[in-house]
This record gives structure tokens, C-alpha cells and sequence, in this order.
């Protein structure tokens, strides 16, 4: 078909293209402006040119545009239309501008239809464009200080007008980037890089809470500095370069703080207890964190916050440390502060030692300590009564008593406070031997000992005597284990108190103590029936009572004897037992024999289902037996055996004789070999098929059946299976052929003779004939 197309729009112009026209000579287009009364175009073009401009036309102008192909006798060979629309009229710039180095604002005034506007700026061969909806508009993503030509074009749905005649604009210089710090708390130090066509920079300087008068400087170098400013003050600072004709560029601010004042006021408190000092001061104006530090020395510690007061722990005791304050802010940090002197207290004393010069009397001793003013000595005894000495000396003298336990210790006192804790030292007197001694017996070889606890004792030493030698036990707790003893024999037990300083006391009773029984060995486990066992030990011990316990996932098992074997009854199929043994008497009670294993034969299936798969194949299976592993299935006759042996509960077993009665047995087998042998009630084979199945038509819709008997006394019956219909013949009792009658033509039919079974299902595996 002919038809038209539109490549381009502008204002006055359209310009289009068409397909050749078979047979044309010429083409004519005619164009005529819809809302416009009398305004029509009409262009002729030759048979070679298949594209054509339409000029001469009115902006924003809606046209309905005609083509027609003429053949060489003037008549019409094809002829098609469409409506167009030229585009809004050429706009005029009014004027173009820069306020800011990346972009120039452009006014015109408004062009009628015109929908929006496309603004191009032009630096060489690169441009930059932008659609605007109304004056003014801007172009940005421009270069600082560059020359640009500026043109713009209306739109609307029809396209885009003529670029209007172009207006030359240059961008404002780049503003200084600013590097700005304050190297002290009353001035702040301002740098930048070069500006592209700058020949000068104004900066000014101001409080950002607008307190104060602003600071402003004219340079043509890149650094300046403003002094006797507020310390710790925010301050907002503004920088523009100007060029040679004195415009501004783009401004730069950054907010920027003085340096803080050295905090005012300091105060340190020493907390003796804690060995730390609280220092605090008078906030200075502008600080934002504050650190604190106390030097003595080479050591130096220091403390860092945000309030007005700061915690420095860890303080050495016997110094002298010098502290001082410094204030920071994100400018920078202020001078420290004048250092204030602190003693700490002493440190505890130290090489203290005890002499008890004569029964009764206790000596304490220790070296002097710096910063110590005087001593306290404080001693303890262990029944809570304590006594103290205080003296500028470094000894002092007190009064003992035997069979206790002091505790010593010594502390220096200055202005500061009280030193620390040093060692507590303790002395004691001669022991006395323990009371309320009692023995428990724990096993077979070991016995609990407990006494009543004795002043004065550093350690305890048990020993156990038999004929055969001593077993010993050192503790300083009151109560020892014996361990290791003979088992089922009598002891000799006594409990010794042992002192450092004045030795033992060799004078304390004894008591005599039975052990419990030796541990059993069993010997042998022998199986008396199914689920009874006898089990047999060697006995090692008098008086004494044996327990047998037979432990598994089914539960316990007991049996008990006085002699050395016992019985247990009653034990399941298929389970996994443990059997140990034990030994009581008035004594106590020995320790288990090691652990014997015992298995008990597989239990037999509960159920067992013979199901014919074909007339030579039968498929066993069965429920799972408790402790079997693996199966052996037989199917036993006359006739023959099949047997299957699996890991799974069922089976499929081969060479099965028809007509057959099987005698089913099963054998449960374990992982270890015990086998059980299960019986279930027989099995007989399906009845045979016949053989020799052959097929006869008789007449269009019949055919006959004949076979031959696989016995005299069966009788059988012959289905047919056809997707037209299914049919079924049983003849009289002892006859070998059926005839079926009436059957649709044209169908594939499938023949099954099979014999008559007088329960159960039909039988479904004799051999198909197919018949058609």
C-alpha cells in the first residue's frame, strides 16, 4: 500500500518520505492548516524523489497533509493522508547569565504552544544541553570561568523550532577551597589553592552566633590569618575570588573553631582507699574533651573525658605526682595547666617476720616504709579476738596461746591515709590431735575418714595399718580418703596433726576399720533354655552376698546367691544385655565386676504373608524380627525346596511348582550368628495354567477357544478383552474349548484361558493370546 511518513518538524517546515508507486509519473502532496481558514500548500515532486519538504508554514500549526502517486495520463494511481504538526515559533533570548560557576540562567519570553524548551550551551565542540518548562531556565554542569554560546529551541508535540540566534554568557569564577585550622586558642589560619582567572580573594570571618563584629580581608595571596579572636569560639568563614573586572565567583564557608583556653581552678582529691585521684576544674569556654595527667617520674598516667572532673585510677602508694589539665577541641588543645603536687600513702611494709621468743610471747617485726609517719599492727586469732600495737618503731611484742593460729598485719599511716594491705602472715602453736575421728567405707578399697577440726594444725596425715604394710594420706582438711586398700580386710586407722613451726603431735587414738568385699569375677555365662542363662563367679570373700544384674534396652535383670552361680529367667528374644555382679556384706559393698555380654537368640516374625506373583514366583514377606540381621526363607514340597537368604523383610523365591502344597519355614539370624528357627502354616501353589491356547473363527462374529487341560479335573473359564467390549466364556465341567459369539469386528481382542479356583481371586499370569 502507499503510505507517508514524517523524518523531521521545525517551525515552518515538514519534511517527508513515501514508498515507490508502481506505474507513478509524478507525486503530488497538499498540505492545509486545520484551524486556519484559506491556508493550503501545494508541492509537486518528480517520479525519482520519494522524499519532499513542505516550507512555507505557519508555527504551531496543525496541517492535514495529502499524497497522492498520478501516472503520466494524470490519473490518481494511489493516495494517502496524515495530520502534523509543525513546531512553536524561533524564541528570542532576552538575556543569559551566570550567579554560579556551574551553571548560566537563560530569560526569553514565551512562545505560544510551546510545551517546553531545550537550552544549549556550546564551549567549542562540546555542548551541553537541558529541558526547561518556562523562562527562566538554566544549563548546569558548566566549566568556571569559560565563554559559552547560548541558543534555545522551542517544543511541542509536533517537534522542535530552529535554534534562536545565540547569546554569549561566561560562568563566574570557582570558589577557593578552603584549608582552615587555629594554631592557637585567640587566632585561625586560613589557606586555598589557586582559582582559575582569579585576580583577587575577599574573606571574612564572624562568630557563628552572631555575636560580635565580622572580619574581612582583600588578598591576592592564598593564606591569611585572624588574631585576638575568642577562645574556644565557633567562627563561620566565608571566601570568593573575583576576576579582572571585579565579579565575584562562587563563595566557599566553613565553621571553624578556636582552640580552648588552659582550664582555671584546678582541685585533686586523693581517695586513699581506692589508691586514685579525683581532679576536677572550672570548664573553659569551647573545650570539648579534657585530659588529665599525673607524672612522678617516668611513670605517667593519664585520664581523658568530657565533664569537668576526671578519675585517674592505678596510683603507685610512696609517690609524688604532678598534675596538670589540658582542654581540646576539634581546633586543637590548650596549654597544660600549672602541675599540682600529690603524696599518695605509703606502701604497705614490708620483710615482716614472727618469733615467738619464749612460750607465750610473739614478736613482730618489719623494715621502715617511705612517707611513713607511724605503724599499727594488728593480730588476729582464729577464735576472732584480735589485739593491736601502735608504734613509730618497726617492731612490737605480743601475747600467744598454744594450740592457735594468729593472724599478722602491718600497716603505715602518713597525711594521706592508710597504706594497703600488704601480706597477712600467720603463726601457729602446737597442735592438738584430732577428735570425733570416724571412718566410713566407701568401696571395696578405699575408706572415708572424718575428724572434728584442732587449733594450730598446718596438716593431717592419716595412716591405715594392716599386716601387709601402711597406707598413708596428708591433707589440711579434715576429712582423707583412703585409697587403694585391700578389699575384704581390717585396718588400723589414726589420725596425726602436723604443725610447721612445732611438728606432730604423736599421741592421738586409733580405730579399726573393716573394708567391703572384693569384686566378683564372673567366669563363665552358660544358656540353660530360650530365655534362661546361669551365670558363674569366683568367690573371694567371706560372708558375703552376690547379686547378678543383667542391664539392656529391655531393662534389668536380677539373680542372687550366696555360693558362686545364679540364675536368670525370663530374658527376651533378641536382646543385648550386660551382666555384671556385685558383693554385700556388714562391711559394705565391692565394687562391680567387669561387664560380661549377653545376647539372646533373634525373635520370630509375628507375621508372614505369601503372596503368587506369577505361576513359577512367590513373594514372602514378613514383620521384622527383634535383634535378627539377616533371613533365610524355605518353601519345602516333595516336589522340591526354594530358599531365599536377605537382609530384607521380604523375598522373592523362584522354580515354585503349581498345584503344589509348601511347607513355610523361616530362620531368624543375628548379627553375631544365633540363629532361631520359626514355623508358619503352609502354603499351596496356584493351580496350573492351561497350555496349547488356540483360537478358530467361527463365522464374522465367533470364535472358538481350545486347550489343553493341565488337569483332567479342572475346569476353566476364557475371558476376551476389547476396547469395544469384554467377554467371558466358561464351558461344562471337563470340556477343553469355548466358543464366544456376537463380538464387534474390527477391534483387537486379548485372550486369557485360566483355571477355575474355588476361592481367592482369578488368577491374572496365565499366558495372552491376541486375536483381531
Amino acid at each position: 500500500g502507499f503510505s507517508m511518513s514524517i523524518y523531521d518538524v521545525t517551525s515552518r517546515s515538514i519534511y517527508l518520505r513515501w514508498p515507490k508507486i508502481s506505474g507513478a509519473s509524478s507525486y503530488r502532496v497538499t498540505a492545509t492548516a486545520v484551524n486556519t481558514v484559506g491556508h493550503s500548500l501545494l508541492a509537486h515532486f518528480s517520479d525519482v524523489t520519494f522524499k519532499g519538504t513542505l516550507t512555507s508554514l505557519i508555527p504551531n500549526t496543525l496541517y492535514a497533509i495529502q499524497a497522492e502517486a498520478i501516472d503520466k495520463n494524470g490519473i490518481i494511481l494511489a493516495e494517502t493522508q496524515i495530520m502534523q504538526s509543525t513546531a512553536p515559533d524561533i524564541p528570542v533570548i532576552d538575556q543569559a547569565y551566570s550567579k554560579l560557576s556551574n551553571s548560566i540562567t537563560v530569560e526569553w519570553r514565551a512562545v505560544p504552544g510551546a510545551t517546553s524548551y531545550l537550552l544549549t550551551a556550546q564551549d567549542g565542540d562540546s555542548f551541553i544541553e537541558t529541558v526547561v518548562t518556562n523562562s527562566p531556565g538554566t544549563v548546569t554542569g558548566l566549566k568556571p570561568a569559560t565563554l559559552y554560546r547560548i541558543t534555545i529551541r522551542s517544543i511541542n508535540s509536533g517537534g522542535k523550532s530552529q535554534p534562536s540566534p545565540f547569546r554569549k554568557a561566561k560562568t563566574v569564577l570557582a570558589a577557593p577551597v578552603l584549608s582552615v585550622s587555629s594554631p592557637s586558642c585567640d587566632s585561625i589560619a586560613v589557606r586555598w589553592k589557586a582559582v582559575y582567572m582569579a585576580a583577587g580573594f575577599s574573606v571574612s570571618l564572624m562568630r557563628s552566633d552572631g555575636l560580635g563584629r565580622m572580619l574581612k580581608e582583600n588578598t591576592t595571596n592564598t593564606s591569611l590569618i585572624f588574631t585576638n579572636l575568642d577562645p574556644g569560639t565557633l567562627y563561620t568563614i566565608k571566601a570568593y575570588a573575583w576576576n579582572i573586572n571585579g565579579i565575584p565567583g562562587d563563595d566557599f564557608t566553613y565553621n571553624q573553631r578556636t582552640s580552648p583556653n588552659a582550664p582555671a581552678d584546678v582541685q585533686v582529691a586523693f581517695n586513699s582507699g581506692a589508691l586514685r585521684a579525683i581532679v576536677s576544674w572550672m570548664p573553659t569556654e569551647g573545650a570539648l574533651t579534657y585530659s588529665v595527667t599525673a607524672s612522678s617520674g617516668l611513670l605517667k598516667l593519664k585520664c581523658n573525658t568530657s565533664s569537668a572532673s576526671c578519675v585517674v585510677p592505678s596510683l603507685q602508694c610512696g609517690s609524688e605526682y604532678y598534675v596538670s589539665v589540658t582542654a581540646y577541641n576539634d581546633a586543637g588543645s590548650s596549654k597544660p595547666t600549672d602541675a599540682v603536687s600529690l603524696k599518695t600513702i605509703p606502701c604497705a611494709p614490708v620483710n615482716i617476720s614472727i618469733e615467738e621468743d619464749e612460750p607465750g610471747h610473739l614478736l613482730v617485726l618489719w623494715s621502715s616504709v617511705n612517707f611513713g609517719g607511724y605503724y599499727v599492727v594488728f593480730v588476729k586469732s582464729d577464735d576472732g579476738l584480735e589485739a593491736h600495737c601502735n608504734t613509730s618503731h618497726t617492731q612490737c611484742h605480743f601475747q600467744s596461746d598454744c594450740g592457735f593460729t594468729y593472724f599478722i598485719s602491718v600497716f603505715a599511716y602518713n597525711k594521706a591515709g592508710q597504706s594497703p594491705l600488704g601480706d597477712v602472715f600467720n603463726y601457729t602453736t602446737a597442735p592438738c590431735c584430732p577428735s570425733d575421728l570416724r571412718a566410713v567405707v566407701v568401696s571395696s578399697d578405699t575408706v572415708q575418714v572424718t575428724w572434728a577440726p584442732v587449733r594450730g594444725v598446718d596438716m593431717y596425715q592419716t595412716r591405715a595399718v594392716d599386716w601387709s604394710g601402711v597406707a598413708l594420706c596428708n591433707g589440711t582438711a579434715t576429712a582423707c580418703t583412703l585409697s587403694a586398700l585391700q578389699c575384704n580386710t581390717q585396718y588400723n586407722v589414726t589420725v596425726y596433726s602436723f604443725s610447721e613451726a612445732r611438728g606432730s603431735n604423736t599421741s592421738c587414738a586409733s580405730k579399726y576399720v573393716a573394708t567391703a568385699p572384693c569384686s566378683p569375677e564372673i567366669k563363665n555365662i552358660s544358656k540353660e533354655a530360650l530365655s534362661v542363662v546361669s551365670v558363674h563367679w569366683q568367690s573371694n570373700n567371706e560372708e558375703a552376698t552376690y547379686i547378678v544384674t543383667a542391664r539392656g534396652e529391655a531393662g534389668l535383670w536380677h539373680c542372687r546367691s550366696s555360693g558362686n552361680s545364679c540364675t536368670l529367667i525370663n530374658l527376651p528374644c533378641g536382646s543385648a544385655f550386660s551382666v555384671s555382679a556385685i558383693a554385700r556384706s556388714p562391711a559394705g559393698q565391692s565394687l562391680p565386676s567387669h561387664s560380661v555380654p549377653l545376647e539372646t537368640a533373634p525373635c520370630c516374625p509375628n507375621d508372614l504373608i505369601v503372596t503368587q506373583v506369577t505361576q513359577s514366583v512367590t513373594n514372602i514377606s514378613w514383620s521384622v524380627g527383634m535383634g535378627a540381621q539377616t533371613y533365610v526363607t524355605t518353601l519345602e514340597s516333595p516336589k522340591g525346596q526354594a530358599k531365599c537368604h536377605t537382609l530384607q523383610n521380604y523375598c522373592l523365591l523362584g522354580c515354585i511348582t503349581c498345584s503344589t502344597n509348601y511347607t513355610v519355614s523361616l530362620k531368624a539370624i543375628s548379627e553375631t550368628g544365633l540363629t532361631s528357627s520359626c514355623t508358619y502354616q503352609g502354603y499351596s501353589s496356584s493351580a496350573c495354567c492351561p497350555s496349547g491356547v488356540k483360537l478358530y473363527r467361527l463365522g464374522n462374529n465367533g470364535i472358538r477357544v481350545y486347550w489343553r487341560a493341565s488337569e483332567e479335573t479342572r475346569d476353566y473359564h476364557t475371558d476376551l478383552h476389547g476396547s469395544k467390549g469384554n467377554f467371558t466364556c466358561t464351558p461344562s465341567s471337563g470340556l477343553s474349548h469355548c466358543d464366544i459369539m456376537e463380538i464387534p469386528c474390527g477391534d483387537v481382542y486379548t485372550v486369557v484361558v485360566s483355571p477355575v479356583t474355588d476361592k481367592g481371586p482369578k488368577l491374572t499370569f496365565c499366558p495372552k493370546k491376541i486375536y483381531s
